[in-house]
C-alpha cells in the first residue's frame, strides 16, 4: 500500500465512521461479535478491518470507487451468522466455498443491499467461487479480505496496533 499521510489517515477514518456507523449499530451486526472467524479475531472485527482497509487501500492507490458500496459489502461480506468451526451449527462442510452464499441471503433479510454489495459479498471468496468479482469495489475487498485473513492466523491481536479505534468499534 502506498504511503498515507496522518491527516489522510484521519479523514479516511471519519468517512469510514460516517459511511459505517447506521450498519455496524444495527441489531444483527452484533451478532458477529460471537463468532471466532480467525485465530482470536470475531467475524465482527475481522468485517470491521476488511472494511476499513478496503477503503484506506482505495485510496491510497486512488481507484475509482462507490466507497459508500464498498464499506458497507465488506461490512456483510462474512454476515454469516454461525461458527463455522462448530460443525453442528455449520449449515454444511464446505464453509469456505459456500459461506457467500450464507452471508448474500442473511444480508438481503436484514438490509436494503445495492447490486455492487451483492457482487461483493457473493464473489469474494473467488477464487473458492468460481465466478469473480464484476466490480473493482468486490475485487478490492477480495484482496484485503486474504491479507487480514492471513494477519488474523499469524498475528495475536492483529489490530491492536493497526487502527486501534476501528479494532473498538
Amino acid at each position: 500500500m502506498t504511503h498515507m499521510d496522518q491527516g489522510s489517515r484521519t479523514r479516511c477514518s471519519a468517512d469510514f465512521e460516517d459511511i459505517a456507523g447506521d450498519l455496524l449499530h444495527a441489531a444483527r451486526m452484533d451478532d458477529m461479535e460471537r463468532y471466532c472467524q480467525h485465530g482470536s479475531t470475531s467475524t465482527y472485527q475481522h468485517s470491521v478491518a476488511v472494511a476499513y482497509y478496503s477503503l484506506r487501500l482505495a485510496r491510497a492507490l486512488r481507484i475509482p470507487c462507490d466507497e459508500r458500496s464498498l464499506v458497507r459489502g465488506c461490512l456483510l461480506h462474512d454476515y454469516f451468522l454461525y461458527d463455522w468451526h462448530d460443525g453442528s451449527q455449520a449449515p454444511d462442510r464446505w464453509h469456505g466455498f459456500t459461506h457467500p452464499r450464507h452471508a448474500l441471503a442473511n444480508a438481503e433479510r436484514d438490509f436494503a443491499l445495492n447490486d455492487i454489495e451483492r457482487d461483493l459479498i457473493a464473489h469474494h471468496m473467488f477464487p473458492l467461487v468460481p465466478i469473480p468479482p464484476r466490480c473493482r469495489e468486490g475485487w478490492i475487498a477480495t484482496l484485503v479480505d486474504k491479507a487480514c485473513s492471513l494477519r488474523e492466523v499469524f498475528v495475536s491481536n492483529p489490530y491492536a496496533n493497526l487502527c486501534p479505534k476501528e479494532a473498538a468499534l
